[in-house]
């Protein structure tokens, strides 16, 4: 194991840390998902495929 792999699964031993990183994972995905709908709305998807998406953020909203 190198010492960033080392670093990385002590850091992950700390509770904050750890809840820090998946909030800030969460937000990118969230972010992106976002910009994803952005550009499916912009393109002039079917309805049916925005509503998925959104249904989708919604889904990951809530398990937040």
């Amino acid at each position: 194991m190198n010492n960033a792999k080392k670093y990385i699964s002590k850091k992950m031993k700390n509770t904050e840390f750890k809840q820090s990183l998946l909030e800030e994972k969460l937000k990118i995905d969230l972010e992106f998902m976002i910009d994803e709908l952005n550009e499916n709305i912009k393109n002039n998807k079917p309805k049916e495929e925005l509503l998925i998406s959104v249904s989708e953020l919604k889904r990951a909203v809530a398990h937040s």
